[in-house]
């Protein structure tokens, strides 16, 4: 991996992380009304897997999906506007946080429901075969997906059909304030559940920016040569409460010694430690990095404020193909 690489991905990271903590502090203000789940924690993951990408593959996302937009290529102004609702955001103010979508940077989309993105994507890779185009599809989901019928028949048909897509578990150990002891059999691992479809699965820390894109670039390749599916498990933690800007310890399903063992592993200071101590990255270079991503930041968010809502006639339109 070349430093500028190592640089790339702790850029990738250190935006997505300046960003959402942008929505944390400006959320309370009442003026996004659309429900936000943040990634603070997981940027890894985001950072590391898109980075593998060309820029015709394809990429689906679930209702935690900022990290996976911005890292993907996705507009910093239009995704904004989204949160405001405007009509110059990437659903025109119709969808909010868990509708993003930037068909110029690959971004096919993200949605609420549980599993929801799994079968599309997997259609598109098989439309992507039948078509002939050397493309491949990531579907970015939480491990509770793999407990969900519609994500062992879409498995069971990529292997069957030996499709090229991707298949990354975010595994932040909790579905809402539900954790995996609860959910699953004791002593299974996520990963198993795909290798029992016969797909080539994997287990990675998915705070560890440089194996999720070592990982990732594995399985793309495969992907991309004919080699038919992959499935990666990253297991992280979220920060902070599974739907809104806060932090939740205090409710009690999760301890606080658990919470600061996992922010010790932060992803960010994870990498800018190991980049500072190589040499690759300069607290010259550190600073400048914050200076021109809260500058994007603030344009952007000056932008979505001061853009328009939308026409209330626009709910009618791109109902029906």
């Amino acid at each position: 991996m070349t430093p500028q690489l190592q640089k790339q991905l702790f850029f990738s990271m250190l935006r997505i992380r300046l960003v959402e903590e942008k929505v944390a502090e400006l959320y309370p203000e009442q003026e996004m009304r659309c429900p936000v789940h943040l990634s603070i924690g997981q940027e890894a993951i985001a950072a590391g897997v898109c980075a593998t990408l060309y820029p015709t593959d394809a990429v689906f996302s679930n209702h935690r999906a900022h990290g996976h937009y911005l890292a993907a290529g996705g507009n910093l102004k239009a995704f904004l506007a989204e949160m405001y609702g405007k009509a110059t955001g990437c659903c025109q103010g119709k969808g909010g946080s868990m509708h993003l979508i930037d068909l110029e940077a690959g971004f096919m989309g993200s949605a609420p429901i549980v599993g929801g993105t799994i079968p599309v994507a997997v259609g598109a890779a098989l439309g992507a075969v039948m078509q002939g185009l050397n493309k491949v599809v990531v579907v970015f989901f939480g491990e509770a997906t793999t407990e969900e019928g519609v994500f062992h028949e879409s498995a069971n048909f990529a292997a069957l059909k030996n499709l090229p897509v991707v298949f990354v578990c975010e595994n932040n150990l909790y579905s809402v304030y539900t954790g995996m002891s609860e959910r699953q059999p004791l002593g299974r691992e996520v990963y198993a559940l795909a290798k029992s479809h016969n797909i080539p699965s994997f287990q990675g820390d998915g705070n560890d920016v440089a194996e999720v894109y070592q990982m990732t670039a594995e399985a793309v390749q495969r992907a991309r040569s004919g080699g038919g599916p992959t499935f990666l498990e990253f297991k992280t933690y979220r920060w902070r409460e599974h739907c809104g800007p806060n932090y939740d310890n205090d409710l009690g399903y999760r301890t606080e010694a658990e919470f600061q063992e996992w922010k010790v592993r932060c992803p960010i200071q994870r990498t800018q430690a190991q980049l500072l101590e190589q040499g690759i990255l300069t607290a010259q270079d550190l600073d400048e990095m914050i200076g021109v991503i809260s500058s994007e930041v603030e344009e952007a968010v000056s932008f979505a404020k001061s853009s328009p809502f939308p026409d209330p006639q626009i709910l009618f339109q791109h109902i029906y193909a």
